[in-house]
C-alpha cells in the first residue's frame, strides 16, 4: 500500500459476541492469531485469522444521521481475495469449513508511527453475510463480507417485559437493563448513569434498538457503538460537555501549518430547522413547544415523538423545549470534510485523522479565491472510509452540537459545571 498506515483486519470465528481488542484472541503484536488451523480449533485457544494481507478494499460508512436526526449503524463491506478458496462455504478442504455463519466477529484498526496510540480502531462488527464470487475471468475468487455493527444486532432483537425496569429509574440503569436482556456484554458498555428518570418499561412488543432509542430520546443524550465495538451511552450532561471541549482538531486550507483537506460541503438552507415540537410520554399527554420567530422566519418545521418513557408530563415539556432551543436557527452548515491520507507530509493530518471520534472537536477554516473566509467550530458525528491498497480516503460528518443543554443566564438549562441539567 502506498500510504503510510499499516491497516490490519481480523476475523474471529469463535460464536460469542465480545471484541477482545486488546486483549484475548484479538491481542495486538501477539502469538494468539494467525491462521486458523484443526490445533487452534481443536484446543480451542483462537479462532483469529490475520486476513489483512487478502484485503481489497474495505468501505465502512456510519454514524450519526443529519436528516433523520439520529445515530445510525456502521457498517459496509470488506471484500478479501482468496487464492486458497479458503472461503467457499462448499469447500470441505478449508480451515473455515462449517464456520462460515452470520454473526461473526471482525475488527479493523490501523497503526501510524506518528500516532500517540499504539493502535486506532476503525471498525468492530459482525459479518452479515457472505458473497462469494469467481468471475470466469479470473483464475481466483474473492468474498465480500457484509458487516455491519451492534445495532443490527439490537435491531433484529425483540424486547417485551424488561428485568429490572422500574419506575423512577435512571436512564443509564435502563439503557444496561436492556442490553442485559438481550444479553450483551457488560464488558462492551460504556454506559453513562444519566440525569433523566423514566418510568416503567412499558412491557410492549418492540425491537431492543427500539426500546434503547426511546430512553436515548427521553434523556436527549446520545447512544451509538463506537470503533473499538462498545455501546456507548452519553447523558445529556455529558452530551453539552463535549461542545466544544479539548483537544481541538485543526484543519485549514490557508497553508499557514495545518492540515489540509480534500473537499468540505457546504449548506444554506433550512431542512435541518426544528421549531414545533410534540412530545407525548407513555400515559402521558401531548406536550408541544415552538419557537415563534423561527416559525415567522422558516415556517413550520414540526417533529413529533409518541410513547416515550419519560416520567412526566413536565419531562415530556422539557424535551420539546430543549429540543427546539438545539435546532430552531439555520445557518451555513458544513456537513462533512474529506481527507485523503496519501496526501504527502501529511504527518499531523493522518495523526488528527485516526484519533478523531465521536464528538470530537473539529475547527475548520476555509478561505475562498474571493478572499472570503469560514470558520466553524464542529463535532465529528459520524465517518465513512473508502480504503484500497493505493487509496485511504475518509469523510467525516461533521455538526454543530446536537444539544443546546443550557444557555448563559438562563433558568431553563441551568449552569454548566453547576446545575446537573437535569429538569
Amino acid at each position: 500500500m502506498t500510504y503510510p498506515v499499516i491497516v490490519s483486519t481480523f476475523v474471529d470465528f469463535s460464536s460469542n459476541p465480545i471484541f477482545p481488542i486488546p486483549s484475548s484472541s484479538f491481542t495486538l503484536n501477539s502469538a494468539t492469531y494467525g491462521t486458523l488451523n484443526n490445533n487452534y480449533l481443536g484446543s480451542g485457544t483462537a479462532y483469529t485469522v490475520d486476513v489483512s494481507s487478502q484485503v481489497m478494499s474495505i468501505n465502512i460508512a456510519g454514524g450519526y444521521q443529519l436528516q433523520q436526526d439520529q445515530f445510525q449503524s456502521n457498517g459496509g463491506t470488506v471484500q478479501i481475495y482468496d487464492p486458497n478458496g479458503w472461503w467457499n462455504p462448499q469447500n470441505t478442504a478449508s480451515p473455515y469449513y462449517g464456520f462460515l455463519t452470520v454473526n461473526k466477529k471482525i475488527a479493523i484498526y490501523t497503526q501510524y508511527p506518528d500516532s500517540s496510540a499504539a493502535y486506532d480502531p476503525l471498525f468492530s462488527g459482525y459479518i452479515n453475510a457472505y458473497n462469494y464470487s469467481f468471475p470466469t475471468s479470473m483464475s481466483v475468487g474473492y468474498v465480500t463480507l457484509a458487516v455491519s455493527d451492534a445495532f443490527r444486532l439490537f435491531t433484529q432483537s425483540t424486547v417485551a417485559t424488561v428485568t429490572g425496569a422500574s419506575s423512577v429509574q435512571l436512564s443509564g440503569a435502563r439503557i444496561n437493563a436492556i442490553l442485559d436482556q438481550m444479553g450483551f456484554p457488560a464488558s462492551l458498555r460504556n454506559i453513562d448513569t444519566g440525569d433523566t428518570s423514566v418510568q416503567a418499561d412499558p412491557g410492549t412488543v418492540r425491537t431492543g434498538l427500539n426500546a434503547l432509542k426511546n430512553v436515548e430520546f427521553a434523556e436527549m443524550g446520545a447512544f451509538y457503538i463506537t470503533a473499538n465495538g462498545y455501546a456507548t451511552f452519553k447523558s445529556r450532561t455529558n452530551v453539552t460537555k463535549t461542545n466544544d471541549a479539548y483537544p481541538y482538531y485543526v484543519f485549514s486550507n490557508d497553508g499557514l501549518g495545518y492540515p489540509g483537506y480534500v473537499g468540505i460541503t457546504f449548506a444554506n438552507d433550512d431542512k435541518l430547522v426544528v421549531n414545533q415540537c410534540s412530545v407525548t410520554n407513555v400515559g402521558g399527554t401531548a406536550q408541544s413547544y415552538q419557537d415563534a420567530d423561527s416559525v415567522a422566519k422558516y415556517f413550520p418545521h414540526t417533529v413529533t415523538q409518541t410513547s416515550v418513557v419519560g416520567n412526566s408530563n413536565a419531562d415530556a415539556l422539557n424535551v420539546a423545549r430543549l429540543y427546539v432551543a438545539a435546532r430552531k436557527t439555520a445557518t451555513i452548515r458544513i456537513d462533512n470534510i474529506t481527507l485523503d491520507l496519501n496526501t504527502p507530509d501529511y504527518n499531523y493530518g493522518i495523526s488528527y485523522a485516526l484519533a478523531m471520534d465521536i464528538f470530537s472537536t473539529i475547527k475548520i477554516t476555509n478561505v475562498q479565491t474571493n478572499g472570503s473566509t469560514i470558520q466553524k467550530t464542529l463535532q465529528i458525528m459520524g465517518s465513512s472510509y473508502r480504503i484500497t491498497p493505493t487509496n485511504f480516503d475518509i469523510q467525516f460528518i461533521t455538526s454543530a452540537p446536537i444539544n443546546a443543554g443550557f444557555k448563559l443566564d438562563s433558568n431553563l438549562y441551568g449552569l454548566l459545571d453547576t446545575s446537573n441539567l437535569g429538569w
